[in-house]
């Protein structure tokens, strides 16, 4: 069991550390911090609660069950940072909020100290690693500190029940997903964790064993609850992140057919390619080397091309937005073919607004890079990279 208790500490920590990855800005939002000592304190609790853990702590203080006090002491501090967690999400004023978190902590600081305290009067001499709860549930101090500490989880979780059922109703999206999660595994921690104990400890007292509610059923429920809980708690905040990345990473591969063209004329420094660089800092290397290259490109771009591709895409029933674009992609080829064969700019050049860099954020680059890529017949027309001879007078080109 010490095993499967260890692997939820590990993956309950690794939440903490997504969590408190930059820890100046993490140590600055109370929410951030909140969030991530809860999860590390539910780590805590786990692998203060294995056996391997219980034993090993037993010994080296010399004083059997030791370890229970210890688990107890720390399960109460988790419950008092979700109640802390929940009031900091749930936010106010800063006098409140800060009010009603040293209230918080007092009770449960004061419950801490009353389960130290019964363990001490308490005579449990033998030592119990997997069934302390049923075990020692008729000795006296015993018993109290094991319904002390089960009640005051008990209250932690059904307030967060009754919170997120409350909030649930008021919010949407991810927000409200995590909330879900969380209330999922608050019922699984009530129902799986608290109710089994409990019915384990009144069955003794009734004579009855059932202990195997204890021993067997609690543990991995509450596992499993924590590790909802702990989803609950970083999906509102994880995965906008995620999938902003996920994002950049497909806007950065969209971008390839732009890039291969212009790369050879960029000036700006080369972008990084270290492995552990993130998705966006790639897509805006990627971006500003890109539109460094349209700089360079713009004395070479010959707006007869651009002319005669955009009325040919709007005679194939193109939109002008699709015509423009088509057009645009047709005068940067011909723009880059000049520049790195050493042609002079032709003598149509003048000073043009890509549709690109009207607009903020990769998008406009995405359309363009998009436009390349089409076949001819998809652009209204074969791509005119090698007409450079009269024609037609151009429209006045857009003044930047």
């Amino acid at each position: 069991m010490s095993l499967v208790v260890y692997l939820a500490a590990v993956v309950f920590g690794m939440t903490s550390v997504l969590l408190f990855r930059r820890p100046r800005t993490a140590m600055r939002n109370p929410l951030t911090l909140s969030t991530s000592m809860a999860v590390v304190l539910g780590a805590l609790v786990f692998v203060c609660a294995a056996p391997a853990t219980l034993a090993t702590v037993n010994e080296l203080t010399g004083v059997p069950n030791f370890g229970a006090p210890l688990t107890y002491g720390m399960l109460s501090a988790y419950s008092c940072s979700v109640l802390v967690l929940l009031i900091n999400w749930r936010g106010g004023s800063r006098e409140r909020v800060r009010r009603m978190v040293l209230r918080c902590m007092a009770a449960y600081g004061l419950l801490v100290v009353a389960i130290v305290v019964l363990f001490t009067l308490a005579d449990a001499d033998t030592e119990r690693l997997t069934d302390l709860d049923t075990y020692y549930a008729g000795t006296p101090y015993m018993r109290e500190m094991i319904l002390l500490y089960l009640i005051g989880h008990s209250a932690a979780m059904l307030v967060m029940c009754a919170v997120c059922v409350k909030w649930g109703r008021e919010v949407g999206g991810l927000l409200r997903a995590g909330l879900r999660l969380i209330l999922l595994g608050a019922l699984l921690d009530v129902v799986g964790f608290q109710l089994t104990k409990y019915t384990a400890v009144v069955a003794r007292w009734s004579g009855h064993d059932l202990d195997f509610l204890s021993t067997t059923v609690a543990p991995p429920m509450a596992s499993l609850a924590a590790l909802l809980c702990s989803a609950g708690f970083v999906l509102p905040r994880l995965l906008p992140p995620v999938i902003d990345h996920w994002r950049g990473l497909g806007d950065y591969r969209r971008l390839d057919p732009l890039w291969s063209l212009v790369e050879s004329v960029s000036t700006a420094p080369k972008p990084p390619t270290a492995w552990w660089q993130l998705p966006q800092a790639r897509l805006q290397w990627r971006e500003v080397s890109i539109h460094d290259a349209l700089l360079t490109l713009a004395p070479y771009f010959d707006h007869r091309v651009r002319v005669r591709v955009r009325d040919t895409a709007l005679g194939a029933g193109r939109s002008p937005h699709e015509a423009r674009l088509a057009a645009e992609a047709a005068m940067l080829a011909d723009a880059a073919r000049r520049a790195v064969t050493g042609e002079e700019p032709p003598e149509t050049a003048g000073t043009y607004r890509l549709h690109a860099t009207e607009v903020s954020g990769p998008s406009g680059l995405v359309e363009l890079a998009q436009a390349l890529e089409r076949p001819p017949a998809a652009s209204g027309g074969a791509v005119p990279s090698s007409m450079t001879g009269p024609m037609a007078e151009p429209e006045e080109p857009h003044v930047a």
